[in-house]
Order: C-alpha cells, then structure tokens, then sequence
C-alpha cells in the first residue's frame, strides 16, 4: 500500500527522520510507538505532505507521492487526522460533516453521511450539537466520520487517544480497529501509550531518534522485554 525508502525528513533545516525504509500492507493496523520526540508524528506528516523531505521516496498505491501537497495526497485516499484542531469547533456535527462533503453531487454526499451516521452513532447522537461542547473522545470520533466521508483506503492517526478518559480510549481505539476489519482500511496508528498501542496492531514500528529500530509483528514487540523497557516504559 505505502513503500518508504531511505527517507530523511523534517522542519525547515531541521532533520528528524534519518534512512527510514519500510513497507506498510493492505488492511493491517501499525502501531507506530517510542519516546517522546523520535519522530513518530513526523512520519505521519511527512507520509501526508506536511514536513520536507530532504532524501528517498514515498509511493502510494504505485504513485510517487514524495513532497506532495496534503490536497493531493488526500485525494489518492489517503486521510490524516491530527491529535488537535481536527474539527470546527463552532460549528454543530452536522455542518462539521457536511463540509466533508464539499464538492460531492448531493445524492452521494447524501448516501456517504448516512453510512457515517450508521457506522459511528455518535454523529447522529449528537447531530445539532456544536463540536467545541461535545467531549474529547466525541471529537475525535466526528473528525473520524468526517475523514470517512471520502472513503480513504489509508488512515492515519496521531495521538487519537491522548487526554482521554479510559471510557473514550477504548471507544476510539475500538472504532480504529473497526476500520480495519469492516471497511478493510489500512491504518497507521502513532500512540504514547505504547501498551494500548501494540494490544490493538497488527504490526509495529519502534522509532528512536528519528531512526526506525524495530519493524515487525506487534507482539513480537510487547514481548521484548528489553527493547518495551529501555524505550517504551514496559515492565519487564
């Protein structure tokens, strides 16, 4: 689905990423973890058009997309949703789901809000209600409706579950997972809580200082008692 080769990324003059090379596949969930700092957002932002690239090569679905801008990565089916300011705050879910729609005939932005409806109740539930009263987690949950709406083949998320109560964690993390299993959406999924994180993927990568460490099966990676307590916290 993504290949990754040799990249070297950051801000400005800035390098964060160094030699990343790597693969993602259809329909898995990566759980992309390690210490504060060591570029995990960054990949995501680079993936979708939002870092420079300095070196390599990113290719989707057998199209270059290395420095593209975001619209047209986004338009290849490809939906990024940040940790913060993911949706318009002041206005209702309604209007924040409607301008996911923009530019699509009516009948099919019709059809396409019913489907998010069904598929995250939440939007429904709280369908004339601003988006800044609605609860972390309900945000995070309009902001995924919204990505939906344009039917995205690739999912990535950036600290989706950060602040939130145990209650909403499970809530999203379980609606991530759904993405996978019923919409058959690859997800790229950066979490700090590197436990929750690699209970939920498929596979998981481990970066440190901008540089991939380990890439491989997610519970291969939970049970590494050595790498989980020198860079992710685990408890031997």
């Amino acid at each position: 689905m993504i290949s990754i080769q040799d990249l070297e990324a950051g801000y400005g003059p800035l390098h964060v990423l160094f030699g990343i090379t790597t693969t993602y596949h259809r329909d898995l969930i990566t759980a992309i973890v390690g210490p504060n700092g060591s570029g995990k957002s960054t990949l995501l932002k680079t993936i979708f058009g939002l870092t420079k690239v300095f070196k390599g090569r990113i290719v989707f679905d057998g199209r270059d997309i290395t420095g593209k801008p975001p619209h047209f990565v986004s338009r290849l089916g490809i939906a990024y949703l940040p940790q913060t300011d993911n949706v318009f705050a002041n206005l209702t879910v309604r209007e924040n789901v409607m301008m996911a729609t923009y530019g699509m005939p009516r009948d099919l932005a019709a059809e396409r809000v019913e489907e998010v409806k069904s598929f995250i109740p939440v939007v429904e539930k709280y369908w004339s209600r601003k988006a800044g009263s609605l609860s972390g987690g309900e945000r995070q949950l309009v902001a995924m409706a919204m990505a939906l709406i344009r039917r995205p083949k690739v999912m990535l998320f950036d600290e989706p579950t950060a602040n939130l109560s145990p209650k909403f964690a499970k809530l999203v993390l379980e609606q991530i997972v759904r993405l996978r299993d019923d919409l058959k959406i690859t997800v790229l999924l950066v979490e700090q809580n590197a436990l929750r994180a690699l209970e939920h993927g498929d596979r998981a990568q481990l970066l440190v200082s901008g540089q991939l460490i380990y890439d491989g099966p997610a519970r291969d990676l939970l049970e590494n008692r050595e790498l989980g307590r020198i860079y992710l916290g685990l408890r031997s």
